[in-house]
């Protein structure tokens, strides 16, 4: 028999503890301002169990890559299985308690649909994955193999995570994907909502700093450097000062775009047309048309020796 929780109104103070001041505070301001879970039985999503579920579905996309041990071919088949009945139940958990979130006893019926959908479409994601991992081999030179870029590079990890929690998204999960996406962010340094639509044949080199918002929409074949932010203008609030949620506030990439280092572009009516190179340092808050270069102008850059340098100081020291 489960046991029944003491309410926090029963609390007696321990004869022994000198903390006793303290707790009785704390479970005071539990209550009055919320920080306990809906209940026992049904406890909120676990950071710690989507971490290892994102570990396990890297595992599921690259195997081999992942593992500590050899992977044989002859026992791929069994490996799969049990791995994918594994990260599915696992899944299921969780999804199930955010989409009780607020209704913690109610059944949804909502968790077995978002987990169909999300398998039927893993070895799609795999596939267009692939893509991501050619488009790193092709634009960076010092690339030497697929697998080192596998093993490597952090964007990979970031954009499996993303492409992985955006199925999710789609198929209505509440709070699951972007809990996948922060773990993927607080590895790599690369921040992309689960929301964001992203195309084929996706590189982010070197990574750190990358923003790309909820509402962004990427075309095929683009490219983008550290620190990037594809971020919102403004957030339109209501009547009653609230900000309003679901907005288009992110830009649109068309294909075959570049964006160069610390760049950035913010609003939802912002779109990049096709062909479109944006230089180092840009900041942007309009539209641009295909096939253009932009780029800010060298500004007051001198040049000289140190020899002539020390000289010119002491001409101006007199």
């Amino acid at each position: 028999m489960n046991k029944i929780p003491t309410p926090l109104t029963a609390y007696e103070p321990g004869e022994s503890s000198q903390y006793d001041d303290m707790v009785a505070k704390m479970l005071a301001s539990y209550q009055n301002f919320g920080g306990l879970n809906h209940s026992e039985s049904l406890n909120l999503p676990s950071k710690h169990a989507i971490g290892e579920i994102c570990e396990k579905l890297l595992q599921l996309l690259f195997p081999g890559f992942h593992d500590s041990d050899v992977v044989y071919g002859a026992s791929l088949a069994d490996l799969t299985s049990r791995r994918l009945t594994d990260v599915i139940a696992r899944l299921e958990d969780q999804v199930r308690k955010s989409v009780r979130v607020g209704n913690a006893k109610r059944p949804t019926g909502k968790t077995k649909p978002i987990i169909q959908k999300f398998c039927k479409a893993l070895h799609l994601v795999r596939e267009v994955l692939v893509t991501d991992i050619e488009a790193a081999y092709n634009n960076d030179p010092s690339a030497r193999s697929h697998e080192e870029i596998i093993l490597s590079y952090p964007f990979i990890e970031a954009i499996s995570i993303q492409r992985l929690a955006h199925r999710l998204y789609r198929a209505g999960a509440p709070m699951i994907p972007r809990m996948m996406t922060e773990w993927a962010h607080g590895r790599t340094g690369i921040d992309i909502h689960p929301g964001a639509s992203i195309g084929s044949h996706f590189f982010i080199d070197h990574g750190t700093g990358v923003v790309i918002g909820e509402t962004c929409k990427i075309g095929n074949h683009c490219k983008i450097f550290h620190g990037v932010t594809l971020g919102a203008r403004t957030f339109v609030k209501d009547g009653a000062g609230h900000v309003i949620k679901g907005l288009k506030r992110h830009p649109n990439l068309g294909d075959n775009v570049t964006i160069y280092p610390n760049s950035t572009i913010l609003g939802g009516e912002t779109t990049i047309g096709s062909n479109t190179t944006i230089g180092a340092n840009v900041f942007l808050m309009h539209s641009i048309p295909s096939d253009t270069l932009v780029i800010y102008e060298e500004k007051s850059l001198s040049i000289v020796t140190k020899q002539n340098r020390v000289a010119a100081e002491l001409d101006w020291s007199i």
